[in-house]
């Protein structure tokens, strides 16, 4: 009888140790929805009142290129074109992951096929440190170094989008490796020995099987590289120019929009139209975020439906 009332008591006691922790756990998820949306919420009305206040339009405001908030056009419309930093944004963006996928995935490769234990004691160290290093850090390094030598050795000043790829690859480098590693773990070892089984070299392996099994992955970790890329602001402001116009060359002073809001969310007054643009400008960087976000997250879903 003791016995039953004991274990009654256990089983009480439990029961309220999970309703407990399953309270707690919805206070903190719904902590994490109200500030996600409050977010959204603040982000987004901030950045209509543009079109919505002072009349912009926001064909005008997206395909503009003159950019000076507080003069005006001919007929009186003020001139908030924002293309030249979404140029900027997508160039430095894409450029970057170009670069940095190749290198990427062939560190990735090195680290998991060919030399795993060097690999694992030597580069995945390194990898980390690399990513821990902060921003301000990187672009103080490309002012000092990558700067200096495209003005010296190439052309132009050595701002521009040549020295914020340069800078962007470097950054974004150990992020798509360390998720490409990832990647290339998850493939199964049974495909490995069916190839090299099959009479398949360690390079047809690698290429035929291993890469196309980690496809998604890879692809995830490229999208997530280039996320981490859009949005960065301190290291590009510091090596990219910060001119408000389409370059012609990769060679010349370029802005993007984390750029432009970085130097200006601080010099206007709240409510007046220089303000608000520059939340428009946040908004549309938002809406990018949430663009890859979506991608990352759909790929990632056929990843689990194959």
């Amino acid at each position: 009888m003791e016995a039953r009332e004991k274990a009654l008591t256990q089983t009480s006691k439990k029961a309220r140790l999970e309703k407990r922790g399953k309270i707690i756990t919805f206070i903190c998820i719904s902590i994490m929805v109200i500030a996600a949306a409050s977010i959204l919420f603040f982000v987004i009305s901030k950045g209509l009142a543009t079109f919505f206040v002072n009349n912009v339009s926001f064909v005008d405001f997206i395909t503009g290129t003159d950019w000076n908030p507080s003069k005006t056009d001919a007929a009186g419309n003020p001139l908030v074109g924002a293309l030249p930093m979404i140029l900027g944004s997508f160039g430095v963006t894409l450029l970057a992951a170009c670069i940095a996928a190749p290198l990427a995935i062939g560190a990735a490769i090195f680290m998991v096929e060919i030399s795993p234990k060097f690999g694992k004691k030597i580069l995945q160290p390194v990898m980390e440190l690399l990513v821990g290093i902060p921003s301000v850090v990187y672009g103080f390094i490309g002012l000092s170094v990558v700067v200096p030598f495209i003005r010296e050795h190439i052309s132009g000043s050595g701002f521009g989008i040549a020295a914020a790829t340069a800078v962007l690859t470097v950054m974004i480098l150990p992020t798509v490796t360390s998720l490409t590693v990832d990647a290339i773990h998850s493939v199964p070892r049974h495909y490995r020995e069916a190839s090299l089984a099959l009479g398949a070299t360690r390079w047809q392996t690698i290429w035929k099987v291993i890469l196309r099994s980690a496809r998604p992955g890879i692809l995830t970790a490229v999208v997530f590289g280039m996320a981490r890329a859009f949005g960065e602001a301190l290291a590009v402001q510091m090596v990219i120019g910060n001119s408000v116009v389409i370059p012609t060359s990769l060679f010349e002073p370029a802005s993007t929009l984390t750029s432009i809001l970085t130097m200006g969310m601080g010099n206007t007054v709240m409510g007046t139209l220089d303000n608000n643009v520059l939340w428009s400008l946040a908004m549309v960087l938002l809406a990018m975020s949430l663009f890859f976000i979506i991608m990352i997250r759909f790929i990632g879903r056929r990843r689990k439906v194959k």
